[in-house]
């Protein structure tokens, strides 16, 4: 199917008319058509996914040093459509304003777009109410502020918190930051032999000390999903909290926190084909009403006096300053945009891709691929973190750019102590997404082979 011409269908959808007269009506009944036409396409075959959205991504559509642009590196950050850029762009022609402080036209406008991306993001993870979603700069700053308010509210000397060795920095070092300021006690779960994070020995090391379990949903170094309703079971069981990373699996897949039940969440818009600059959090309520505020300033408070001051309710207690207005539309246009294709089609078609990328890395000579291997049991991210005996990942990166134009990652993707316990002090990663295809993958390995 790969090498197969087709005349590629025309979504409006993809590339709208996001004028601020569009009707909302306007708006449903384009999406549901866009979703219709998208399932259709794929599902008779004319075409794969990757080859139906890739029009959609300008960036995708260049020579890098004289050779077409074959772009794997997504656990990184994501591409932007189209339909994300031109949220941005009308906001700043349209409507540029500062939010809940006005009450002018612009003003009015700015904040109901922005309150939308809210509810978007909320419906995105099936949340119960977008109260319980605080926009944040990123993933990092959501995971700090739930360190820095609920941690050094609720944590004491003792007390322990559990981590996976595969946990990135951003879920370690606030914890550690936490840790020597209340006396709590960090606990590491190590890797099976399968280099999965040991769920059963994170099972038994759940106790009544326990008081909150941070992990990751997918690993963006080995690829493996983590079984989150279960571990959030456990830790519920004895009272503790849990706290989930899921950077790479929010843009990949579907991720309902109330079938989770997980307490916090946590994702960043530039992975899931959303501007920079805006991540978000979720919380449930009844936690993120106990928290203290996390930034002081404007727009958290309630009143203000000389002595003291009250602050507002979540989430605006979070949303100190100016926000990311223009970044938390711009978030919301992806949603639609993944929305309208379909997050479990996406995952479907990206499960194909990982088993193809991993299968096609195995037949290179003297690979070693981290992680989990593919089976009926088991299955992996669309990504892979690999080295090749006796080159350095950081060459292998260069030469893949400069003589090739394939973009990948090397170093040690912000999880060190995961390739400490791996034996290396770095590796290469490729990873994918929904408009990468097989003809990628198929120009990555020829590129590969030639180092």
């Amino acid at each position: 199917m790969e090498g197969l011409v087709v005349k590629l269908p025309s979504f409006p959808f993809l590339s709208p008319n996001i004028s601020s007269s569009s009707s909302s009506s306007t708006f449903r009944l384009r999406f549901r058509r866009f979703s219709a036409s998208i399932s259709a396409a794929v599902n008779e075959g004319f075409v794969s996914l990757g080859q139906l959205t890739r029009p959609d991504f300008p960036i995708l559509h260049q020579e890098v040093n004289g050779s077409k642009l074959v772009y794997l590196d997504n656990a990184a950050t994501s591409q932007k459509p189209t339909a994300v850029l031109k949220s941005l762009q009308n906001y700043y022609e349209a409507y540029n304003s500062n939010v809940h402080r006005g009450i002018h036209y612009l003003s009015a406008k700015a904040t109901d777009e922005y309150e939308l991306a809210r509810k978007k993001v909320a419906a995105f993870i099936n949340a119960s109410d977008s109260a319980e979603i605080v926009f944040t700069r990123n993933a990092t700053e959501a995971i700090n502020l739930v360190a820095y308010s609920w941690g050094l509210s609720n944590l004491k000397p003792r007390d322990e918190i559990i981590l996976t060795i595969a946990e990135h920095h951003s879920a370690i070092v606030p914890w550690q930051i936490v840790a020597q300021k209340t006396g709590a006690i960090l606990k590491f779960v190590s890797l099976d032999e399968n280099e999965v994070p040991d769920v059963e020995k994170l099972r038994e090391m759940i106790s009544t000390s326990t008081k909150l379990v941070v992990v990751h949903h997918v690993s963006n170094v080995l690829g493996s999903v983590l079984p989150i309703e279960d571990i959030v079971i456990w830790a519920h069981a004895v009272g503790a909290k849990v706290l989930v990373d899921a950077c790479q699996s929010v843009p990949h897949m579907v991720v309902d926190v109330q079938g989770l039940d997980a307490d916090f969440l946590v994702a960043s818009s530039h992975k899931m084909c959303g501007p920079t600059g805006i991540g978000f959090l979720f919380g449930k309520s009844n936690l993120l009403l106990t928290m203290p505020p996390f930034l002081g300033g404007g727009e958290m408070i309630s009143d203000v006096f000389l002595d003291h001051s009250t602050y507002a309710e979540p989430p605006s207690r979070f949303e100190a300053g100016t926000p990311a207005i223009g970044e938390a539309i711009g978030l919301g246009a992806a949603i639609d945009y993944l929305s309208g294709i379909g997050m479990q089609k996406i995952h479907d078609y990206e499960m194909e891709l990982a088993n193809y990328l991993y299968e096609k890395l195995c037949s290179v000579p003297n690979i070693r691929i981290y992680g989990p291997k593919p089976s009926d049991d088991v299955h992996r991210a669309a990504l892979c973190s690999f080295n090749i005996e006796n080159i350095h990942p950081t060459d292998i990166a260069t030469f893949l750019d400069q003589q090739h134009g394939v973009a990948i990652r090397s170093g040690h993707h912000c999880a060190q102590p995961l390739h400490r316990h791996l034996g290396v002090n770095a590796s290469a990663r490729a990873s994918l997404h929904f408009y990468n295809t097989e003809e990628d993958v198929d120009n990555f390995i020829q590129s590969l082979n030639d180092t």
